[in-house]
């Protein structure tokens, strides 16, 4: 037998080793980083593209757990060209985490108090846990979506007396939605969509305020562009009337880092959540809270209101969160 051919450190089949490690780390952070920079470029384009983009925009912060994986893999495999891709996505990642949209106080003197409450009771399954949270936190204004005709006669049966003033549109499963309200109502056209989406004018200690529920289609594969259409409305409705102040709540199916949703930022309109230090406070998918979520719902204000506490409240029975804020309403300087 030639030992000097069985040898490996004479043949150098082992040194062939590190180099297939260092090729299997190099390959694992490209397909890492070819899948971070499709929907980070989508992002810096502003564009929501085609499923999975939207999807996965979502739940943009947490590409940084498959970069951060990434950058570990270069190091790993030495791979330097990649480990500057992977430092670019995360800089890219960390400037697109920042708020996005417009802040600071009214100029105006402070006219009014109020506080609002959004939540999704998925097909009225929550109806009950939500009364009791109305009755506990005693919001002047009160946006719910999925609000079946079930859950709308629990409302009217139990919180009439606190709320005398409604807006609503009637439907089964998803589709029913209801604003309810300490302060007199006018109704108005709202906003058409596949899900109820009301709209009303308030009576806010003698100011008036628009009121628009948002409950547009989520982003399923097969209905992307209805949800861009959907949105697309609630962001005509919002810059419809730039003088009156406004107060947009609801599901918007979307966060931030959606582009049909920034449009509506761009409008003007201020997330609630942000004015007050809350923002990427997650609010979907409840079985996941806080650990792993999208803050998919808002409560959208014009500039004439002021945020102090905005608080994500569990409920039992439904995959939402509620959110609550605390508003000042300020006049037009």
């Amino acid at each position: 037998m030639d030992t000097a051919t069985a040898d490996p450190t004479v043949t150098g089949a082992g040194a062939g080793r590190p180099g297939g490690r260092r090729r299997f780390g190099a390959g694992c952070a490209a397909l890492l980083f070819a899948g971070v920079s499709v929907v980070v470029g989508c992002r810096a384009a502003d564009t929501d593209a085609i499923t999975p983009v939207p999807q996965l925009l979502a739940f943009l912060p947490w590409l940084l757990v498959p970069t951060a994986a990434g950058l570990l893999f270069t190091l790993l495999a030495r791979w330097w060209t990649g480990a500057v891709w992977g430092v670019v996505l995360l800089g890219l990642l960390a400037w697109f985490i920042e708020p996005y949209g417009k802040a600071g106080d009214p100029v105006g003197p402070p006219v009014a108090e109020l506080r609002v409450l959004t939540s999704n009771v998925q097909f009225g399954r929550a109806a009950d846990a939500l009364v009791d949270v109305v009755r506990r936190e005693e919001p002047d204004l009160v946006f719910v979506q999925e609000c079946e005709y079930t859950c709308d006669a629990t409302l009217k049966r139990e919180l009439t007396d606190a709320y005398p003033y409604r807006q609503s549109v009637a439907g089964g499963g998803s589709e029913g939605s209801v604003i309810l309200s300490r302060f007199p109502l006018r109704g108005t056209a709202g906003v058409p969509g596949t899900m109820g989406m009301p709209g009303a004018v308030a009576d806010v200690d003698g100011h008036t305020v628009r009121l628009q529920l948002a409950h547009p289609m989520p982003p399923l594969p097969e209905q992307v562009r209805l949800w861009q259409r959907e949105l697309g409305r609630l962001r005509d409705a919002a810059a419809a009337d730039r003088d009156t102040p406004t107060v947009l709540a609801g599901d918007f199916n979307a966060t931030q880092d959606h582009a049909a949703f920034r449009r509506i930022l761009d409008t003007g309109l201020r997330d609630a959540a942000r004015l007050a230090g809350a923002d990427r406070t997650p609010t979907w998918p409840s079985r996941t809270l806080p650990t792993l979520g999208a803050q998919i719902d808002h409560v959208l204000v014009s500039e004439h209101f002021a945020a102090h506490r905005t608080r994500v409240l569990p409920l039992p029975d439904t995959d939402h969160s509620a959110v609550l804020t605390n508003l000042t309403l300020h006049a037009a300087p």
